[in-house]
């Protein structure tokens, strides 16, 4: 519920306060060992470990490679809710001059899933000192691979659906958070309906005829077919979708050709489209296919379009939000609640969005005083410790408020 602070709300805080040392500590723990996507092994144990030292009632491990769900079932009956948290981190140096600076070199929690885990651990171990009055059961799921599985692998959010983690028993909802710097640790922030993008990856080979380039009417330049496709795609941007709706198309690497002084046979583009509506994405697919198609056959060429479709729209579900957002306020502050505009990233949460209503929402760790401003993905990435306890207080708040609701 939303409005003024409660005696609950309070009773959390003091809770939450209690442990922030020993979660600082597990955040600086994890951050020292990273581990990359389906590679978490030594993240796994110390999570299971916790988890199992809180008085958790079952921890299972081994989901999803390195996945672990656990369940705390409250001392009254009532629903089920979900939460999670992911686990890996990126191959990005680390450049920042920390006690905690990553000791695999390499490797970085750079976008903030040490401080996911942490929060987590943190609802894990205010909710087991309340579990008396918990009207219901809370699953958490900490997640491997959100980042993207290495080729040839399968894995993050939709192998952990494959392999039951939503199951026996089945929660009603999820909730999850992502740090972002450019929000200020003890801020929070939302967004209603589509909150990240849905994130597909495309590959385009051009055909044509090679033959010396003195004498390029003898064949079909793939080269220049490419130029041309790369200008006109960009006009489904621009002409063919409606400019209120969110979309990006990008080619990140073109490839062709073998010599400079022979027309190029073949060249091979590689890119991404995000967009933020489902009908948004089916068009710009068969927009590519029938630009191509022209592009290609003006010229005496060809094409081939391989189009994998990956993340589908982060979505959070209006009412769900909006209540949600009341909750927030209640708990940060009004004053500390943004609503955000989305984003063109993606999030594989979207896939547990895909099987019951869930709602993500954005946990600020940027401080300018301190200097703490880079972003996710980067070598320079940091966030304000502070931000953990907030993190706990509100998403304890939106587990214990969602199952009174219910």
């Amino acid at each position: 519920m939303a409005g003024a602070e409660t005696p609950r709300d309070r009773d959390i805080a003091s809770r939450t306060e209690a442990i922030a040392p020993r979660l600082i500590e597990a955040r600086r723990d994890f951050h020292m060992h990273p581990e990359l996507s389906n590679r978490e092994e030594r993240t796994s144990l110390v999570v299971a470990g916790r988890l199992r030292s809180i008085g958790l009632d079952e921890v299972r491990t081994g989901v999803a490679r390195h996945g672990v769900v656990a369940l705390l079932k409250g001392g009254k009956p009532g629903p089920v809710v979900a939460v999670r948290a992911d686990m890996d981190a990126l191959p990005v140096d680390e450049t920042i001059d920390v006690p905690y600076r990553s000791r695999n070199r390499g490797v970085k929690h750079a976008c903030g899933h040490d401080i996911h885990m942490a929060v987590l651990l943190g609802v894990a171990e205010v909710l087991a000192g309340m579990r008396a009055g918990v009207p219901g059961t809370v699953k958490f799921l900490f997640q491997p691979a959100e980042e993207g599985v290495p080729r040839g692998e399968e894995g993050g959010a939709g192998l952990m659906v494959k392999e039951g983690a939503l199951d026996n028993p089945r929660p009603g909802a999820i909730f999850g958070l992502h740090v972002m710097p450019d929000a200020q640790a003890g801020e929070v922030g939302y967004t209603s309906g589509g909150a990240l993008a849905s994130s597909d990856r495309f590959r385009v080979t051009i055909r044509g005829k090679k033959v010396h380039a003195a004498w390029p009417h003898q064949g079909v330049d793939a080269s220049v077919i490419a130029a041309e496709a790369v200008l006109a795609l960009q006009s489904i941007r621009s002409r063919r979708i409606d400019p209120s709706e969110p979309m990006v198309l990008t080619i990140g690497s073109i490839h062709g050709g073998n010599r400079f002084n022979i027309v190029a046979d073949e060249v091979v583009m590689e890119g991404t489209v995000r967009t933020l509506d489902e009908d948004v994405r089916g068009k710009v697919q068969r927009l590519m296919r029938e630009i191509l198609a022209g592009v290609t056959a003006a010229h005496g060429g060809s094409f081939e379009l391989e189009f994998a479709e990956g993340l589908p729209v982060t979505y959070n579900d209006p009412a769900l939000a909006e209540w949600s957002a009341g909750v927030l306020r209640r708990v940060a502050g009004a004053g500390n609640v943004k609503v955000r505009k989305p984003l063109m990233g993606a999030e594989d949460f979207s896939l547990y969005q895909k099987v019951i209503p869930g709602f993500f929402y954005i946990l600020g760790v940027g401080n300018h005083a301190r200097g703490i401003t880079a972003a996710v993905h980067t070598p320079e990435f940091d966030a304000d410790e502070a931000s953990i306890a907030v993190g706990v207080r509100t998403m304890t708040a939106l587990v214990l408020d969602y199952l009174e609701r219910k």
